[in-house]
């Protein structure tokens, strides 16, 4: 396809330059989403500088690809719905969907590359293995975390005071560095281990008496580790070719097919996710080139700390194209000196598990085998006087008139059969009942976790003087929320793709229906935060665990109480709620959720919330049937009766 036939409107790219010294400099963020899109050479962005005060960008033009289209812009002048969202953040040509974090939008610049040019098969590898390469987010994913957050941060740290860190290295650097000392397994990586054991025994051959002087001999200590680690690197460089040659035409010998898988040799890290160039390692390029300059030009010493480091900073310069977009925005990479000793293993009490636990800093969660039922730890509550307690529904048979809806509305619209639309349509019924007993014309409601909408875009239709926004992790959900939407007319909403840290800006209330395990969490956390109101319909109750914003139970009395191990019991036994257990059974589990619920309950109440927690109507919509409505302390009681509820509807 050329080009001219999927030329488009040009998206809009906000990158944050910090501008609060007499020089503007450009924070990592924004480094790695200019080195990204000089790399991919894509010009379906127009680049946004935002400066917090009035200044220009003429110092950093060094910086910037000359291919790009770049114009400065002052923070106030952000469009609203961007003004939401930490940067990076690029909103679509509707200016209705933006996409924020750097995770995300490095994601999405690889997207439109590959739209714009489907042949580039180097960018199409930045995205790894299934595709997943840094799409978990970072609230769940220490690894996202780290590399997304963790590492930009002790850089940004290190440049801003580096007198007393040359010392010692930052902890998530550390982390890497342990991680690319790992041997690594990669998807079918059988073939290639069978080769590496021909070239061992080949080589084995070369350094006999007859063989000396060969020169694809083993390098002695401390000359370039090429010829030691040339397959990994040759496979890895292979799969990055345009023309997707492949990484071996030979087959090995019958003596070394006989191997048994277990006694072929490991391979070794190459790059940052293993064997193979991905979007990590475009993430730490430039961090670690702006951190090894900073060390080389003022402790050089330190290098010898970080030898696997130095290895991987080697190895990614000879990727094609690295070179080229990195002298595109200014970073003038260079080969660093391999120390000459050989390179140390990683010592058993500072394997990358338990540095990454210290970074985060907590402590490593052992998970205990679960024993017996949950009636001791019940038990345990009661004799403590601890019981789940339900309040009552104040509106049980309220409903939406699901009949007189536009089709886009409702939940049959979908692809899910009419049993299960029925039972959704009930639980949207619950949650717009009491979001709408709570707003106010000029509220703005946020549905965190929305999926394809089915809360949002209902809210959005029910309120029409009420701003909505969706936020949402999928990019295929929110594009489907968004189609929805359009087809309905409504002015009233937004979309967000983002990790919830990512979503900054204010709102009034706070809704999610079965918002999986610690989410519940992570949502009342960002509305206390906000000061918002919530409403939220807990699920997945077995999948809560100590998070890194957040350890189990919650409350004071509950963790005077139980020990992480018996709330867990509490958690696991929470889901056994499914109809087609026996009744006894399901009522322990709905007398379990109320548990976790109430534990939850006590902790909001701490930040003078007024909460409850009731269930739904009625209780077949769901087997995660709970409900908690949350209101700050200036919103306590109710604001709204029933049979003003109806007329909002009918109106």
């Amino acid at each position: 396809m050329k080009h001219t036939e999927v030329k488009q409107q040009h998206l809009s790219l906000y990158l944050e330059v910090c501008s609060e010294t007499e020089e503007p400099r450009l924070p990592l963020h924004t480094s790695i989403a200019l080195f990204l899109l000089s790399y991919c050479e894509c010009s379906s962005f127009k680049v946004f500088l935002v400066f917090t005060k009035p200044a220009s960008s003429q110092s950093l033009k060094s910086q910037l690809a000359e291919c790009l289209d770049v114009s400065d812009m002052q923070l106030e002048d952000l469009p609203q719905l961007v003004k939401g969202c930490r940067l990076p953040a690029v909103l679509d040509e509707t200016g209705r969907l933006c996409r924020a974090g750097l995770a995300v939008v490095l994601r999405h610049i690889i997207n439109k590359t590959l739209e714009a040019d489907p042949s580039r098969n180097d960018v199409l590898a930045l995205l790894g293995f299934k595709k997943t390469c840094l799409k978990a987010c970072a609230e769940v994913s220490k690894w996202t975390r780290l590399c997304e957050i963790g590492i930009p941060s002790a850089v940004e740290e290190h440049l801003t005071n580096p007198t007393n860190q040359y010392q010692q290295l930052p902890l998530p650097i550390l982390v890497l560095e342990r991680r690319l000392a790992e041997p690594v397994k990669v998807h079918n990586d059988d073939k290639i281990r069978r080769q590496k054991l021909q070239e061992q025994r080949q080589n084995e051959k070369n350094e006999s008496p007859e063989g000396q002087g060969n020169p694809d001999s083993e390098p002695e200590p401390g000359q370039s580790p090429q010829v030691r680690d040339g397959l990994e690197l040759r496979a890895a460089l292979a799969k990055l070719s345009v023309d997707s040659v492949p990484t071996f035409t030979t087959r090995e010998n019958s003596e070394i097919r006989k191997v048994k898988t277990t006694d072929l040799p490991p391979l070794e890290h190459v790059f940052a996710e293993g064997l193979y160039f991905t979007l990590t390692d475009v993430v730490l390029l430039p961090c670690i080139y702006q951190y090894l300059c900073s060390l080389q030009a003022h402790a050089a010493s330190t290098l010898h700390s970080l030898p696997y480091l130095l290895r991987w900073y080697s190895r990614v310069q000879e990727v094609p194209g690295v070179l080229r977009a990195a002298d595109a925005c200014g970073m003038a990479l260079s080969i660093p000196q391999v120390p000459t000793s050989s390179l140390p293993g990683p010592s058993a009490e500072d394997n990358p598990a338990s540095l990454l636990e210290k970074e985060e800093g907590q402590e490593m969660t052992t998970q205990f085998p679960f024993v017996g039922g949950p009636r001791p730890t019940m038990t345990k509550l009661k004799e403590n006087g601890i019981e789940a307690v339900f309040a009552p529904h104040p509106f049980p048979i309220w409903t939406l008139p699901w009949d007189s809806l536009p089709e886009a509305i409702n939940p049959t619209e979908g692809k899910m059969s009419n049993i299960r639309a029925v039972r959704k349509r009930q639980q949207l019924n619950n949650l717009i009942a009491m979001v709408t007993e709570i707003a106010r014309p000029g509220y703005t409601v946020v549905d965190f976790c929305s999926g394809t909408g089915h809360v949002g875009i209902v809210l959005a239709h029910t309120l029409p003087d009420c701003q909505v926004i969706l936020i949402e992790n999928k990019e295929e959900s929110l594009v489907r929320a968004q189609s929805r939407s359009a087809e309905l007319g409504l002015k009233n909403i937004g979309f967000i793709q983002a990790n919830l840290d990512y979503f900054t800006g204010p709102f009034h209330i706070g809704v999610a229906l079965h918002a999986c395990g610690v989410a519940t969490d992570m949502v009342m956390e960002h509305c206390i935060q906000a000061g918002a109101a919530f409403v939220i319909s807990p699920c997945c109750y077995g999948f809560i665990q100590n998070a890194i914003k957040f350890n189990f139970p919650k409350s004071k009395k509950f963790q005077e109480t139980l020990t992480y191990k018996e709330h867990m019991v509490l958690c696991r036994f929470a889901d056994q709620t499914a109809v087609q257990l026996p009744p006894e059974r399901r009522l322990i589990g709905k007398q379990c959720m109320g548990l976790v619920d109430l534990d939850r309950l006590w902790a909001a109440e701490t930040h003078g919330y007024s909460v409850r927690v009731m269930t739904m109507e009625p209780e077949s919509c769901s087997p995660k049937n709970n409900m908690l409505v949350g209101r700050p302390p200036h919103k306590s009681g109710l604001e709204v009766g029933a049979s003003q509820l109806e007329a909002l509807v009918h109106n």
